[in-house]
């Protein structure tokens, strides 16, 4: 990929090693747009989900984009153009709207998009000295959202820069108490790589399982990873945890979360509207979704409920608690575009925090 250059440290780089860092492999740019379903039938792979696809693809869809975008309803973009990815999703939220201190481990190229997403994550006090710049092209993802807010993402890696297993760093993880990760089979020698350093230096491993397409298609490594030991917090949302065990005699949501709290020690399944379901050892709550919450887009709601939770864990708040957070923060990103929070949102979701009597987070370390 040609020369790697380190990014100059940003001010949140500056002293202690963050508490919560993030393996994100590609830096990846998100674009956005709501739009009519019959752009679908144009694209490979099923609706709903999230899946690779080539470049002449990922240009066939933005070309397709403007004569599919549904009209605004309100004064927001029809399309937005922002720093993304499930994992740099959820750390802009544990830093921009929790206040916890987070880097970013990963490799963007030298041109636009990687520059917006330096600029995107540093501003939102995110670490961003452990991301490698190299010579050449920062990965892209679309984001196809219907008029009811469910989403689509067709991500293109194809020729894109990436952090291999053999640039991970002891230091990258040194002084820090969480890894999160997101499970793909592109990244799984980085993801293993990078399991293996953090345990070593005495990190929690957080897992999501990214969508039901890549759970199907590549389940055995997912399950191998899975009884290795090593992942202690794993999310599911209802139709991964459906795939997970497709095929056997239980493969409903509630027999995935007993399967995966066999292997982890926090297990989280999420279900949408119903709200989510966690077991901590033999602690196994139930949570009901958050009311009042606007549709707009469902891009990121997992994402950011993961950024509640993970809050919640490293507060020390009980199960139950992080449950709630986590529905708080996962109902605020989706009452606009995209996986980043407005600070109007998060003032919506401080109001249901104490409104169920959780305290929220020192205003004076949240970014807003």
């Amino acid at each position: 990929m040609g020369i790697e250059i380190r990014p100059a440290n940003s001010d949140s780089a500056i002293g202690s090693a963050p508490v919560v860092v993030g393996l994100q492999p590609f830096a990846l740019v998100d674009h956005i747009a709501k739009v009519d379903w019959s752009l679908l039938s144009q694209i490979p792979g099923e609706r709903g989900g999230s899946f690779p696809v080539a470049v002449d693809e990922l240009k066939h869809i933005l070309n397709e984009l403007n004569s599919h975008i549904l009209p605004s309803t309100d004064d927001e973009s029809p399309l937005k153009t922002i720093a993304g990815g499930s994992v740099a999703n959820t750390i802009r939220g544990l830093a921009a709207g929790f206040g916890i201190s987070c880097g970013i481990i990963g490799a963007c190229g030298n041109d636009e998009e990687g520059k917006l997403f330096m600029s995107n994550m540093g501003f939102y006090k995110v670490d961003i000295s452990r991301l490698r710049l190299k010579n050449g092209t920062t990965a892209q993802c679309v984001c196809l959202v219907d008029e009811i807010g469910n989403r689509t993402m067709r991500p293109c890696l194809s020729s894109s820069v990436k952090v291999q297993a053999d640039e991970l760093k002891r230091e990258d993880f040194k002084g820090s108490k969480w890894l999160v990760l997101r499970y793909a089979i592109l990244n799984i020698e980085v993801i293993k790589a990078a399991i293996k350093i953090a345990k070593e230096e005495g990190l929690f491993v957080s897992l999501d399982l990214a969508s039901f397409e890549m759970v199907r298609k590549f389940k055995l490594p997912l399950i191998e990873l899975l009884e290795s030991g090593n992942i202690d917090l794993c999310f599911a949302n209802e139709d991964e945890a459906t795939e997970l065990l497709r095929g056997e005699d239980n493969a409903d949501p509630e027999a995935a979360l007993e399967f995966l709290a066999k292997h982890c020690k926090w297990a989280v399944v999420t279900l949408a509207q119903n709200g989510c379901m966690a077991k901590h050892g033999k602690e196994l709550v139930r949570v009901p979704a958050i009311g009042e919450a606007k549709v707009t887009d469902a891009t990121g709601a997992g994402d950011l409920f993961a950024s509640g939770f993970l809050y919640g864990l490293v507060r020390g708040l009980p199960l139950e608690e992080c449950c709630r957070v986590g529905s708080c923060s996962g109902g605020s990103v989706i009452r606009s575009l995209g996986g980043e929070v407005t600070p109007e949102n998060w003032q919506w979701m401080y109001k249901q925090m104490q409104t169920k009597g959780i305290s929220i987070p020192e205003p004076s370390k949240c970014l807003l």
